[in-house]
This record gives structure tokens, C-alpha cells and sequence, in this order.
């Protein structure tokens, strides 16, 4: 090794409570957090001094950050555990009960050790050569890790291609790559650098997040250079090395405590959680108005249910272009009569709204003049590209930006009756290195944080609708975002492309985006670009669909078709029964968005969260679990008439639609030729919240049921369900619990309320597999009836 590539020799200089500062003689740094038992943090500093000072990701069990951010070295919320701090042999180790941190002081490799089952597991380790970046080579960030051969990876948010990421290189740099390939296109929307590694032969996991809003690669074992063994590793254009160590033993553990530390998801409406039309094609025609209304008409003729729809951005038209918060009165000549008559019909308008401003925008040079907008060196506005024109971006680490955004989100939209935004086209697609923002103050180059911007503007749109409207939990939707999104938004795998190869890998975007914290989301249904979906891949988009948390059908047809429940005549009573599904599951989907607001839980997750002890869910499928109670085996090829599924083991399985019972670890095939019925299976022991009532468009009703999946041998179980009036800020809050013994002489059924919610009844139903035939003994309830009804047991009971 070259003198100039001689590793510094660290010394521990400072050792305060959950920090310890280590510094060599060239003027170098490294710190220490001992932040939990199961998270230490590590920052590696080659100037001895922060780039990037502050950070937007960090909210350990918070609800938000300041819009300034959080100072890198502030450790509230944070217990601080005490650590056992010992160095041997010039190695520092740094103890808790969970993790055991060895770092070799010539040079700072590090090695992780977790304990499982009472002993130490090797968890990772630092590649042995230059595992960091000390000047050596460039201005960039870099940290290698040896790669060891029983390792998988799963998470870095949203990325094409299969769920483990192992033998693949990805770059994480915000783009607007319409119609992309789910299976290749790299990079995508967002900015998420965290993944998860799976330890086969241990079986353990742990994670790792690295705090940056740099564009940054991650390569994961698709490089070999024969001088450095197997390695992986990470690398930043910009800012710091910021590394937090999560500890699982389970990816679920890790999941959950990333997502806690990177703040609490947003515990939006119920109404989000239902359909939401969508299209580009009404608000670019010319009649405008009269196409948005005509899509209530096919509501209420098709008795298709409909809480909301994505207001695209031919509204804000002035010819062919996109003018935000500006009113097309051409296509809306009275916008708050279209929003009220839409209101009427208990349908919610989320509108687009875009952080650019076009050149001839009829604002531009008020927020130029202000010094509102992304700045070249000498303060004139930044040319970028925008749509089919160029612009300039607004600058959100401005305050005046964000007092101005607020505004405008309120006089144009709120002001209106419009309920909600759709923050999009929010890469901020920056290029340029002299491209300068206000950064609170402190200047800074654009390009080192362009998320930052984006993650800003919906902070700051969610804002604006709380000030408007204080009483209602904000909804709001954005198509890119970075880490600690789940704090503001739902989300979508952006603008997909028609085929069932997208539908298939969206499936695997989507689960890849749970296990980093983000479960809210879904996709364009039937498919954003590219041809009209075939009536065969609309149906099949539909039905895996419905089982998402964002359900909406949208579409930019090359034939400015447009992709509606009726679009195929011939299919709608189909797709309004897959559509009543949805609603008949939604208090199962509500109160799986409130155990992921209240204890960090994914949506959505693939099955090797739930069950990591089964090797078979490491391998690629197309399964999805919704919740920890079902299975949604949705078909993905054309033709099929059938789907082959793999149950995972660990659990039985009830048939959702005929009751029968499968054991798990076993691969079955289950029919698919009924579209109303898609593939669903339902875990033993469980209870699914439904609402049971006959529900129509414009006219919303609520029976609570509960279909209850008994234990087929003796036992019991337990459940909680939530439930409150499903919009109120400071509602009234309660929910259901049901406990249900299995013996061989009966079942014992009990329910309890606790609380009160606007409109709980009486009476509700429970449903059993049709195959269930043991009597039934109930508290806190009396029996009504008892009778087969469509491939169930119907028990209507009485609440005591």
C-alpha cells in the first residue's frame, strides 16, 4: 500500500452519554451512537468536520421534523441504553445486549455482531480494504462491506426488478422515467437508501440506513475487482457518511424499527383507502367540465362506488401547457360549482399541483422578484426543464417559499372545496452544480440534496390543509418523495406501463417499498402509458388492485382511451363487484393503516416479513400478504385459469371464498376463472373486519361483520379492531375485541366493545367457513340467526 493510501490510526478522544468521538492525528473523525439496544449509528467524517449538518429523515417515533430539519447531532427521542466500552489489542468495542460494534482503530474497520439465542452472530463487516473514503480518491462518499455468500437483500425502496437485490447495482437519483420497465428501468422515483440483509444460514436480518439526500448508488455484488475479496457497498455524490446499524433478528423487527425511526406513518382518512378515479384525457379536453361530470353519470348509472378522484393538471392549462394554481375558465368556468357538484355526490377532488413555474407562468415574475425560485449563482432564476417548456423550480428551504406555497394551496384549491393535493412531477430533476438554494439561511448547491425539496413541498401542502381545515386529517398523494415520506403522504409506483410484465414486477416495487417503510401506496391501475390495457390485464390489474391501500384507475392512453370502471361494457358488472369487495374490506384496510400509524406496521408486505423461518418466501414470487391475515395470490399471466401458490409455513389456511382448509408449507392451485373472486386466502386464527352492508354509489352505508377463521384444533385467539368516525382529527376513538376458543364440542365467540364511534350499531354479523359446523357459544352477544349464505355460516347477532 501507497503512503498516500495508508490508513489514520484512531484513538477514542471523547466518551459522553450515547456518543463516543473518535479522532486520529491527521485531523479525521469518527462518532459513535449508542442510540437504542438494537441501533447504533456511525458517522465517519475524513474533514473532521459535518457537510451536511442537518437532516429530514430522523423522527424516531415523531410525527414530523422541523422544516429546517433536525440537527444531525441531536439525540432526543432516543433512549441512550449505556454501552460497555472496552479497546483490546487496538480494537474499540462498543457493547449492548442486542449489537456488539468491534472497530479496528488502524484504519476503522468495523464489524457488527448481533446477539440471537444468546450468542454472538457475525452480522457485517467492512470491507478489509479502504472501506472508506479519506481522501483517497475523490470528493464522494463511499463505505464498503464485505459480501458474504449466504446473504440476501431486500428493500432500497422502490426498485424494478426481482425482491432480493443481490447481484445488482442501482442508482438512487429522483427521475420522472414515464412508462418505465418495471423489470429494468434504474433509477425511479424515489430516494430510499435503506435495505435489509437476510443472513441464510444464521437466519437473521439486520438493516442498513445511510442518512443522505445525495444522489447515491448502491452496488450488491454485481462489481468484482480481485483485489478486494467479495464486497457490496454505497456511494454518495455529496454530504457524509451517516450509517445507522438496525438490528433484527427478523425483518419484520427491522422494518418496523426503521420505519419508527425514520418517523410515524401518516394516519390518513378512511375515504383515502377507497376508489379514486383518474385520468389525464377529461381535464385535457376542451369541455373539461362537462367530461369530469360525465364520469359522476357513469358512477351513478354503473352503481359504481367512488370516494374520490385525482383532478389532473389540464385544469391549470393556458393552450397546451401547465400553469399551477391557475384555473383554466374555458374547461372550468366556475370551479367552486364543479367542486360542490362533485361533493354532492360524496365524491372528494384531490387536485395536481406541480413546484415549477413555467417561464410565461402568470406568477413568475412575482416569485422571482421575491426570491422564491432555485438560483443561479447570480440570483436569476434557474432554467430547467419542465414539461414542454422550460421554467424554474420553487426553492422550499425558503420560508417565503413555503408561506407562498401555503397560500396559493389555499386560495387556488382549499378555498374552493377542494379537499386534498396531488403533489406531482416532484423529482426536481436539478442538473446543474452552480444551481444554488436558500437552505434556511445557509446556502447550499442544489444538487447535493434534491429531495429534500421534494420531501419540503409535501410537508408543506400538508400544512396548508391542516391551517384550512384543522378539524379533518389531511389527505394527500405524491408520486416521488425520500426517507420519511410515510410521515405525509400516500404514494404510487408512478407512471407505469401498460403490460402484464409491469403488473407483475409493480407487485414486487410495491413490497420492496413496505420493507423501507412505506406501505401506503399502490399503482396506476390497468396501466399509466403506453397501449389501452386488453379487457384480460385490465381485470387481473383490477383485481390485485382492490387489495392495495391507493386504489385508482388511471391512465394516458397512447389512444386517449380512457381506463374507467365501464371501459369494456361487456366487464362492468365484474369490475363494480370487485370494486364493492374493496368497500366490503375497507374496516380490515382502515384499521391496518392505523396499526401502521400506531405501531409501524407495513400494509402491505411480501410474505418473508410474517414468515422468515419459511426459506421458501425468500424466493421470488408474486404472492402479497395484506395485513398478516391475507394472502393475495393474484394472477399475472395472460391466459391463466388457475394460480399455483406456495402457503407459507407456519400457519393454515382457509379458501377466502369456499372455506376449505389448507396446511401451510404446501403448494396448492386455486381456480381463477371467476373474476369476481380473485385468489384470497385467509390465516387461521384470525378475524377480518368487514362492512356487510349493501352499499350504492352517493349512498354509503355500514354493517359491521366479522369473518372469524377458527382454529380448526383446540386453542384460542385474540384480536383488537379499530374503529372511529373515520376522518375527525380528535374523533372519538374505540375499538372491537374478539376472542374465540376452538374445542372439539364448539366454538366460544366473545365480543367487546371499548369506547364509541358515530354510527356503531347494535348488530352486527359474523361469518364462518362454510365447512364450520361446531355449535357456537357467545358473550357479550345474542344469536339471531343462523344460516348458510353464499358459501359462509351467517351468524347475525345482537350486541349485549
Amino acid at each position: 500500500m501507497s503512503s498516500m493510501l495508508k490508513p489514520p490510526v484512531f484513538r477514542l478522544s471523547k466518551s459522553l452519554p450515547g456518543h463516543l468521538v473518535l479522532e486520529s492525528d491527521a485531523g479525521q473523525r469518527a462518532h459513535v451512537f449508542v442510540l437504542e439496544e438494537d441501533i447504533l449509528r456511525m458517522v465517519v467524517l475524513p474533514e473532521g468536520k459535518l457537510k451536511a449538518a442537518r437532516t429530514w429523515a430522523i423522527a424516531p417515533g415523531a410525527d414530523d421534523v422541523p422544516a429546517e430539519g433536525r440537527d444531525r447531532f441531536d439525540l432526543s427521542g432516543f433512549t441512550l441504553p449505556r454501552a460497555d466500552v472496552s479497546e483490546h489489542d487496538g480494537v474499540l468495542t462498543v457493547q449492548t445486549t442486542r449489537i456488539r460494534l468491534a472497530i479496528r482503530l488502524d484504519g476503522l474497520a468495523c464489524r457488527w455482531d448481533c446477539l440471537i439465542d444468546g450468542s454472538w452472530v457475525p452480522a457485517a463487516s467492512d470491507r478489509y480494504t479502504q472501506a472508506y473514503n479519506f481522501g483517497w480518491w475523490d470528493e464522494k462518499v463511499y463505505h464498503y462491506l464485505q459480501r458474504n455468500p449466504d446473504e440476501m437483500y431486500f428493500g432500497l425502496g422502490e426498485r424494478a426488478g426481482e425482491a432480493n437485490r443481490l447481484g445488482q447495482n442501482y442508482r438512487m437519483c429522483n427521475l420522472d422515467p414515464m412508462g418505465y420497465s418495471a423489470r429494468s428501468t434504474d433509477p425511479l422515483y424515489k430516494h430510499i437508501p435503506f435495505y435489509i440483509t437476510w443472513r441464510r444460514q444464521a437466519g437473521h436480518a439486520f438493516g442498513l440506513f445511510y442518512d443522505t439526500l445525495s444522489d447515491c448508488s448502491f452496488d450488491m455484488g454485481r462489481e468484482l475487482d480481485n483485489y478486494h475479496g467479495h464486497y457490496r457497498y454505497f456511494r454518495a455524490d455529496h454530504g457524509d457518511l451517516d450509517l445507522y446499524f438496525i438490528a433484527g433478528p427478523l425483518p419484520a423487527d427491522v422494518t418496523r424499527r426503521f420505519t419508527w425511526l425514520t418517523g410515524r406513518p401518516a394516519f390518513l382518512p378512511k375515504w383515502s383507502l377507497g376508489y379514486s378515479g383518474s385520468t389525464m384525457t377529461y381535464t385535457d379536453a376542451p369541455d373539461a367540465q362537462q367530461r369530469m361530470n360525465e364520469f359522476l353519470d357513469g358512477c351513478r348509472e354503473n352503481d359504481i362506488l367512488c370516494d374520490s378522484f385525482h383532478l389532473s393538471s389540464g385544469y391549470t392549462s393556458i393552450g397546451d401547457k401547465r400553469y399551477v394554481f391557475n384555473w383554466n375558465r374555458d374547461k372550468f368556468p366556475d370551479p367552486a360549482a364543479f367542486v360542490r357538484h362533485y361533493l354532492e355526490h360524496g365524491v372528494r377532488l384531490c387536485a395536481n399541483i406541480k413546484p415549477a413555474l413555467l417561464r410565461d407562468h402568470p406568477r413568475f415574475a412575482e416569485a422571482a422578484a421575491a426570491g422564491l425560485l432555485v438560483q443561479e449563482p447570480d440570483g436569476s432564476p434557474l432554467a430547467v426543464q419542465f414539461w414542454d417548456e422550460t421554467g424554474a423550480y420553487l426553492d422550499f428551504t425558503n420560508p417565503a417559499t413555503i408561506d407562498w406555497w401555503k397560500s396559493r394551496v389555499k386560495d387556488a384549491l382549499l378555498d374552493y372545496g377542494v379537499a386534498s393535493t396531488w403533489n406531482d412531477n416532484n423529482e426536481f430533476e436539478i442538473w446543474s452544480d452552480k444551481a444554488r438554494v436558500h437552505g434556511f439561511g445557509q446556502p447550499f448547491a442544489a444538487r447535493e440534496a434534491r429531495p429534500l425539496h421534494t420531501m419540503l413541498m409535501i410537508r408543506s401542502s400538508k400544512e396548508a390543509q391542516i391551517e384550512a381545515n384543522p378539524a379533518e386529517r389531511p389527505y394527500l398523494v405524491s408520486r416521488s418523495g425520500a426517507t420519511g415520506m410515510q410521515r405525509y403522504v400516500q404514494t404510487w409506483s408512478g407512471d407505469n406501463y401498460t403490460s402484464w410484465e409491469t403488473l407483475r414486477y409493480n407487485v414486487k416495487m410495491a413490497m420492496g417499498l413496505a420493507l423501507s417503510g412505506v406501505s401506503n401506496t399502490g399503482h396506476d391501475i390497468g396501466g399509466f402509458s403506453g397501449p389501452a390495457p386488453e379487457p384480460e390485464l385490465f381485470l387481473r390489474w383490477i383485481q390485485h388492485g382492490i387489495f392495495l391501500p391507493r386504489f385508482s384507475i388511471h391512465s394516458w392512453n397512447d389512444d386517449r382511451s380512457v381506463n374507467e370502471p365501464w371501459m369494456y361494457p361487456e366487464h362492468t358488472a365484474v369490475v363494480r363487484d370487485l370494486i364493492r369487495l374493496r368497500y366490503r374490506l375497507m374496516p380490515y384496510l382502515y384499521d391496518l393503516m392505523w396499526r401502521s400509524h400506531s405501531g409501524y406496521e407495513p400494509m402491505i408486505r411480501p410474505t418473508l416479513h410474517d414468515f422468515p423461518h419459511d426459506p421458501r418466501c425468500f424466493e421470488e414470487n408474486d404472492d402479497m400478504l395484506l395485513g398478516r391475515n391475507l394472502l393475495v395470490a393474484s394472477v399475472v399471466d395472460a391466459g391463466r385459469t388457475d394460480r399455483r401458490v406456495r402457503l407459507p409455513a407456519g400457519a393454515a389456511w382457509y379458501d377466502f371464498w369456499t372455506g376449505q382448509r389448507h396446511a401451510g408449507g404446501q403448494e396448492i392451485v386455486l381456480p381463477a376463472t371467476d373474476m369476481r373472486c380473485p385468489p384470497l386466502l385467509a390465516r387461521e386464527a384470525s378475524v377480518i373486519p368487514l362492512n356487510l352492508a349493501e352499499q350504492h354509489f352517493a349512498a354509503p352505508a355500514d354493517r359491521r361483520g366479522f369473518a372469524i377463521f377458527p382454529l380448526a384444533e383446540s386453542g384460542e385467539f385474540s384480536d383488537e379492531i379499530f374503529e372511529d368516525d373515520g376522518h375527525s382529527s380528535e374523533g372519538r376513538r374505540g375499538s372491537w375485541q374478539i376472542r374465540v376458543t376452538s374445542a372439539e364440542e364448539g366454538l366460544g365467540i366473545a365480543i367487546g366493545r371499548c369506547g364509541s364511534w358515530p354510527g356503531m350499531g347494535l348488530e352486527i354479523d359474523v361469518l364462518l367457513p362454510a365447512g364450520e359446523k361446531r355449535a357456537i357459544r357467545l358473550s357479550g352477544a345474542t344469536l339471531i340467526s343462523d344460516k348458510a349464505v353464499a358459501g359462509s355460516r351467517r351468524l347475525a347477532l345482537r350486541l349485549a
